[in-house]
């Protein structure tokens, strides 16, 4: 079934950060930061993969994707759904599910053998392709997934993640600059407030959050090792 209808864009965030807390996808720790793939350090951490063991917030989810990218991009403004590997895989299945649309993903490199592809599926030229992930940072690795798509004669002028940290300045011109609007239903500051609200976290850490989200690189020289 196509949902329709959704509650506001605030509700779907305040509720989103609300599911997302509640399973335990939020983590804070600016005692111990966690470190990414690019050797900054951050003390926050969101684990998106997560929702998918959890039925009733994943299709809770599901339907708020869904329903506010019909609402901001058109109910028949796409062709196909496809999902970044690997991560965006499970969500644009339910995405494409609900849109009743053909699905497909996208690897982050070709195979290395065989049709040596980087699209699994049937995907072709004029189709307009919605890219599904589970979130985005400064929205670099989705240029590599919309040129994939582009390649084969397809359009991609949208992508719609669960999450969108919302602190780099620039993520939103850059996406916009190779005609792409980002769809999202959440951000670190609506997860912030949520936490606030629900008491979460202790008073210190989320002070901490804050100053990081306000300004990472200023949190980052605060907190050299």
């Amino acid at each position: 079934m196509i949902p329709t209808t959704a509650p506001t864009n605030e509700e779907m965030a305040r509720l989103t950060a609300r599911m997302l807390l509640e399973i335990k996808a939020v983590h804070f720790n600016a005692r111990e930061p966690f470190v990414f793939a690019s050797g900054l350090h951050s003390p926050v951490y969101i684990d998106c993969r997560k929702l998918i063991s959890f039925p009733r917030i994943r299709a809770t989810l599901m339907d708020f994707l869904t329903a506010k990218v019909l609402r901001d991009a058109g109910f028949e403004a796409f062709d196909n759904v496809a999902g970044g590997e690997t991560a965006g895989i499970p969500f644009a299945a339910l995405v494409a599910e609900r849109m009743a649309l053909p699905m497909t993903y996208v690897r982050k490199k070709p195979k290395g053998y065989g049709r040596n592809a980087r699209i699994e599926g049937a995907m072709s030229e004029g189709q307009r392709v919605l890219l599904v992930e589970d979130l985005t940072t400064d929205g670099g690795s989705k240029l590599s997934f919309v040129h994939a798509i582009r390649d084969t004669g397809a359009t991609c002028e949208h992508t719609a993640v669960i999450f969108y940290y919302g602190i780099f300045p620039e993520t939103i011109p850059t996406l916009g600059a190779h005609g792409i609007t980002l769809h999202h239903l959440c951000t670190w500051w609506d997860v912030l407030a949520e936490a606030r609200a629900q008491g979460t976290f202790d008073a210190e850490t989320l002070a901490a959050v804050e100053l990081f989200l306000s300004d990472p690189d200023k949190w980052r020289e605060l907190n050299k090792k």
